[in-house]
């Protein structure tokens, strides 16, 4: 599979760049790291989990460790979350000083507290969020991230970005042709606001700018067993990036050790009614996992599987 950025139109207007980290189930092979996935919002970094080797492949894929950053942990096994001492640490050594949030289930404290305690303590900020109930758990300007619980052991969370509606698209050229002057009153139109000319006309912000968009909405399962409860938090996703543990064939062991198969990743896309399904968590006894694209494609033709540093763009 090639890593060269694959972009998908929606209804958003900032651009959005999700890549894949680490796309192995359990431990890592030569080809797959453990779970972390990376979504850039400008300058601004969110991580799903963060497994062992995170870090390397952050910097293979040019991210860097000063952004602001928020890292969202779906469950305390060690593949979701051993990768934050080294993190925390490589931050640190290089002299971050803007804090990072991170959160997680209940015990993330206990976690962060046992390894800074033998290896010492960020020199930086760092705010914890335990999260105890489903909803949103984050609401900044710009989107919202929440969660639901995930059919999974230890208690884990899938989590849900949704971007708050975005200004329409601004016209210069229609602004110049009524005379608008540049600057402050561009500006106030780009908001919504209508604006008075001095020459006493009245312009309305609609006449300049499109109508407000849809922004972009990204699903993640962390692990799972099939849940309708996330198909139902996932409706409408512009993305759904779905655990795929198992084939058809391990569907019985899927369900006791509570993962899905690809085919019932491809299912809840189906439920959701989503635009793109990615499967990751790939278990190692699936070198060459092309049988598990195929029977997820069977059941929902527009999904692919990651490989690490796949990268993909929503705008």
């Amino acid at each position: 599979m090639s890593n060269t950025p694959q972009t998908i139109m929606s209804s958003g207007v900032d651009l959005l760049k999700i890549i894949f980290l680490g796309t192995g189930g359990t431990m890592p092979t030569q080809r797959r790291g453990v779970s972390a996935i990376a979504l850039k919002r400008n300058r601004e970094l969110i991580l799903f989990d963060c497994g062992e080797g995170t870090q390397r492949r952050m910097l293979e894929a040019g991210l860097g460790f000063r952004r602001p950053t928020k890292v969202f942990i779906s469950h305390l096994h060690g593949d979701h979350v051993l990768g934050l001492p080294g993190l925390l640490q490589s931050m640190t050594l290089l002299n971050r000083e803007k804090p990072l949030e991170v959160y997680g289930p209940t015990g993330l404290k206990n976690f962060i507290r046992a390894f800074s305690e033998t290896l010492g303590g960020p020199g930086f900020p760092v705010k914890l969020y335990e999260i105890v109930s489903e909803g949103v758990v984050y609401q900044g300007y710009e989107y919202s991230m929440a969660a639901v619980e995930a059919d999974h052991e230890p208690p884990s969370w899938s989590y849900i970005l949704k971007e708050h509606p975005k200004p329409g698209r601004f016209h210069p050229e229609k602004a110049e042709a009524l005379d608008v002057p540049k600057g402050t009153l561009w500006k106030r139109l780009q908001q919504g606001e209508d604006v008075v000319l001095e020459d006493g006309r009245s312009i309305k912000s609609l006449e300049i700018v499109d109508p407000p968009r849809l922004g972009l909405k990204v699903t993640y399962s962390g692990d799972t067993r099939p849940s309708e409860k996330l198909a139902m938090a996932a409706e409408g996703s512009d993305l759904l990036i779905h655990e795929a543990t198992f084939d058809d064939t391990l569907t019985e062991r899927a369900g006791i050790y509570r993962h899905s198969t690809a085919a019932q990743a491809a299912e809840i896309a189906v439920k959701a009614n989503v635009k793109k399904l990615i499967l990751t968590h790939i278990s190692s006894r699936y070198p060459e996992p092309f049988h598990l694209l195929e029977a997820a494609k069977a059941i929902f033709s527009e999904t692919t599987i990651a490989e690490d540093l796949y990268e993909i763009e929503l705008s």
